[in-house]
């Protein structure tokens, strides 16, 4: 093992842990052991009452249920005449914008039965702090799986890549453009295989008429909030571009943008160097072939930007802007999307109306738009992501 391997920190497991993975057993998918050591922690971070300030682990923490954990195995039955095991070591390196990620991708590589070596960010998150204190107390309790769990911290050292991708079967890399790169300079074996969760970008689409007929518009900007602000647009499921379509556009923007200022005037406090990006975007975007005005609903030092385009296409992600920064842009076919949407990092399209309204975009061939989900749910994560089902790439079939 490289000497260089001494500048890890250990947040779960340790160096014998680490370096006797590759000789470990594959599991089954959704073994009963593991779900049963999920439930646990289920249950562990609901009744911590640290835990309940944080609405991304309570998320996490029902995702992993006994009875939801039962609902996604559902999904993954095995086939007559095979049978479906991990693939080995899967190496993961999450992302530095998103907390709770390291967590998703973990459980995703123990229900497909691997041992897993996580890189967490070296992002201070108090959310990670809470979740990896629980998985350490309860794995005192499960020294089988203890063997398959190890989370670490490093600087950026290509020796300590290079040694945990020759070891992974799999390796999943979720930082985005740059990190891949970065780490595709490190050498896989020849029968391993990599998931890649690149730079995406996401939309929004509200039909005016559904809108004005919902009572809890309240209810509406909470969910709009929770998928924007709450992680300042960083996520790439947060919305960038708001799209609206039906006969009553106008009278549903003055609403929609009044309600969701009371709450970020209540909620989100701006840092100057991001008002200031947004207000240097801005002015660049008015200098291209869009027809830009800047909507007038500039409050609380910047916290929103709305910018009103006449038209969008795939060159517009060029220019975005995070904490609080929209396009918006009004609708009359849906086929006008495709340009955007025919781009595969398009991912996420969230809705305020009837998804089956797009349907025709998704049918005309598009690249892009890997979910279609309600407003309010961007975030929430599965184990169909960014167009990867994740057991069956984290797996093996075998035959029989």
């Amino acid at each position: 093992m490289p000497t260089s391997l001494d500048n890890i920190d250990y947040l779960v497991g340790n160096k014998a842990i680490l370096e006797n993975m590759s000789k470990l057993a594959t599991r089954p998918i959704f073994d009963d052991e593991i779900m049963e050591m999920l439930n646990e922690l289920s249950a562990k971070l609901m009744h911590l009452k640290l835990a309940k300030n944080y609405p991304d682990i309570i998320s996490f923490a029902f995702w992993i249920r006994k009875a939801s954990l039962n609902n996604l195995k559902k999904r993954w039955n095995n086939k007559d005449n095979f049978y479906r095991l991990g693939r080995g070591v899967c190496f993961h390196i999450a992302p530095s914008n998103v907390a709770m990620n390291f967590a998703y991708s973990l459980v995703a590589g123990l229900l497909a039965g691997n041992a897993n070596v996580v890189r967490l960010s070296s992002k201070d998150f108090k959310q990670v702090d809470i979740v990896v204190d629980a998985i350490n107390e309860l794995l005192e309790d499960y020294e089988k799986i203890r063997q398959y769990i190890v989370l670490i911290r490093y600087e950026r050292n290509k020796d300590i890549n290079d040694y945990l991708s020759l070891m992974a079967d799999t390796r999943i890399i979720w930082g985005g453009d740059d990190t891949i790169n970065e780490l595709r300079t490190s050498k896989i074996k020849p029968r391993s295989n990599e998931i890649t969760f690149a730079n995406r970008y996401s939309l929004l689409a509200i039909d005016s008429d559904y809108y004005l007929e919902k009572s809890d518009k309240k209810s509406v900007a909470n969910n709009f909030y929770n998928d924007t602000y709450l992680s300042d647009q960083n996520a790439c499921t947060s919305p960038r571009i708001v799209i609206w379509l039906g006969s009553r556009i106008d009278e549903a923007k003055s609403i929609f943008w009044e309600e969701n200022l009371k709450i970020i005037r209540e909620k989100y406090t701006i840092q100057a160097v991001s008002a200031i990006n947004k207000l240097t975007t801005a002015s660049i975007i008015a200098t291209k072939d869009y027809n830009a005005k800047l909507i007038n609903t500039v409050v609380d030092n910047t916290s929103l930007f709305r910018v009103e385009l006449d038209r969008v296409d795939s060159k517009l992600m060029d220019y975005m802007e995070n904490c609080g920064f929209f396009y918006e842009y009004n609708c009359s076919d849906i086929l006008e999307l495709r340009d955007i949407a025919d781009n595969n990092s398009c991912q996420t399209l969230s809705v305020i109306g009837n998804k089956d309204m797009f349907r025709e975009l998704i049918t005309s061939g598009i690249k892009g738009i890997d979910r279609i989900v309600e407003i309010g749910h961007t975030m929430d994560f599965d184990l169909v992501w960014d167009g990867y089902d994740l057991i069956t790439h984290l797996s093996r079939f075998v035959s029989i």
